[in-house]
């Protein structure tokens, strides 16, 4: 006689968690929507919000090397040009689909990944850290040089894309550009997010943490860096590719030293090691470079780096280091 009641509910249980699981991923969903709406809003801003999603996916990608496996680069801007260029170049060459170029960028970029991540993470600490400003300082010096190929200091012109799906141009206001990296965006998020929660997220966390005794317990180290850093660049080359698809040019300072020093700043501004932070720290710093050129173009790099040390100093973890720190005092104040 007391089963009835204790299937129903069970499943009046089912049924919620159901429900309650549905209701989480629309909220998940929601800020996506918000974004994919804003070219009604804010009619005009699209190539601003592009570069804005191109800057966020470069930081995604280095986020998995700094901010979960414990890899600290100041070269990743040699795997984003390298996307980049792939790109631009196979477009001058005549392979202008947009979604082909963005495969073999990819391809490229996780190959030269391989190469450099076999070489350089034998090593740790600074040595490692000046490794990687060498890999790309040798990447900027073979673009610069191959003139006839990439165009040297003048960037590789003449680069232009097919219709996305046949059907959406690349047009000046920038709508195909904006709903383009923005789906790609979100691909790519769907899936690092579902990599870190995965063993082999965790693992890298292990490594991280304490490489020898993730080492002890049958780890393989290495292997797990080296995957971990051919991931990152196979989108770190994406983001490059998206560069060049949506701006119609390769410059050669898609290799520089300056911009794998300002995704690093982006990401640490942010919150590293947090997923989101790469969403956070991006918009702030470029929308914060822009307006600070706009008040003074001679010395806005004075304001930002004034910005940028009152963080290191104040918010180490990020403006959402920041915000974790907010929440934890607001439970500890209600516990009281």
């Amino acid at each position: 006689m007391t089963t009835m009641p204790v299937s129903r509910n069970v499943s009046v249980t089912i049924r919620f968690g159901v429900i309650r699981s549905g209701l989480i991923r629309l909220l998940k969903l929601l800020p996506w929507l918000v974004i994919a709406s804003l070219p009604l809003v804010l009619a005009g801003y699209e190539p601003l919000a592009t570069q804005i999603f191109v800057m966020i996916l470069f930081a995604l990608s280095l986020d998995l090397l700094v901010g979960y496996a414990g890899i600290v680069t100041l070269g990743h801007a040699g795997l984003f040009g390298m996307g980049g260029y792939t790109a631009g170049i196979l477009s001058v060459h005549g392979i202008t689909d947009p979604l082909v170029t963005a495969l073999c960028a990819m391809a490229v970029a996780a190959f030269t990944g391989l190469v450099f991540g076999v070489a350089m993470l034998r090593t740790k600490g600074l040595t490692l850290l000046m490794l990687t400003m060498a890999s790309a300082a040798l990447l900027y010096e073979i673009a610069n040089k191959a003139t006839g190929l990439t165009g040297g200091e003048d960037g590789l012109q003449g680069v232009a894309f097919s219709p996305l799906l046949g059907v959406f141009a690349f047009d000046f206001r920038g709508k195909t550009a904006f709903f383009y990296s923005l789906t790609v965006l979100f691909l790519v998020f769907s899936f690092v997010q579902v990599l870190i929660n995965s063993p082999f997220g965790w693992s890298l966390r292990g490594i991280r943490e304490n490489d020898a005794r993730m080492a002890a317990i049958g780890c393989p180290i290495m292997r797990r860096r080296v995957i971990a850093y051919v991931i990152a660049a196979a989108l770190a080359g994406l983001a490059g590719a998206l560069q060049a698809q949506t701006t119609q040019f390769v410059a050669l300072h898609s290799l520089g030293f300056e911009l794998s020093g300002n995704i690093l700043i982006m990401l640490i501004l942010g919150g590293s090691g947090r997923l989101y932070g790469a969403f956070i720290g991006c918009p702030v710093f470029m929308l914060a470079q822009d307006q600070l050129a706009k008040q003074d173009p001679a010395n806005w790099f004075l304001g930002l780096g004034v910005i940028l040390i009152a963080f290191v100093m104040l918010a180490p973890g990020g403006i959402l280091g920041i915000a974790a720190r907010t929440v934890d005092a607001i439970k500890m104040r209600r516990r009281a």
